[in-house]
C-alpha cells in the first residue's frame, strides 16, 4: 500500500501541479548522478584493467582444457596448408601465369 501511495505521490509531482519548479536543483541533481555515475565507470574500468593486468580473470575462470589433442582434425588442417603452400609456389616458380587483364 505504502508503494502504491509513493508511486501516486511520485507522478502528481511529475505533472507539476504539487511542487515548485526549480531548474537549479533539478540540473545539480543531473550534474550530480551523471558524475558519480563517470566516477563509477572509471573505477570499474581500473579495477578492471588492474586485475586483466596483474594475470586475473574477469568472471568465472574457464576449465583448463583437456590433454587430448584430436590429431585428425589438426591433420586436416595441416593438409589444406599444404595444398595452399603448393598451390601458391606454383604461381611463384612461373608454372601459373597471371594473365592480367589491364594490360
Amino acid at each position: 500500500m505504502i508503494t502504491v501511495n509513493a508511486v501516486t505521490s511520485f507522478f502528481k509531482r511529475l505533472r507539476g501541479g504539487g511542487v515548485r519548479q526549480d531548474p537549479v536543483r533539478d540540473w545539480l541533481a543531473l550534474v550530480t548522478l551523471s558524475a558519480i555515475t563517470l566516477l563509477g565507470i572509471i573505477v570499474w574500468n581500473v579495477w578492471a584493467f588492474d586485475t586483466v593486468a596483474q594475470g586475473g580473470v574477469i568472471g568465472d575462470p574457464k576449465a583448463s582444457p583437456s590433454s587430448a589433442v584430436d590429431t585428425v582434425s589438426l591433420d586436416a588442417i595441416r593438409a589444406v596448408f599444404e595444398e595452399r603452400a603448393a598451390e601458391k609456389a606454383k604461381y611463384v616458380t612461373g608454372v601459373y601465369r597471371y594473365a592480367d587483364p589491364s594490360r
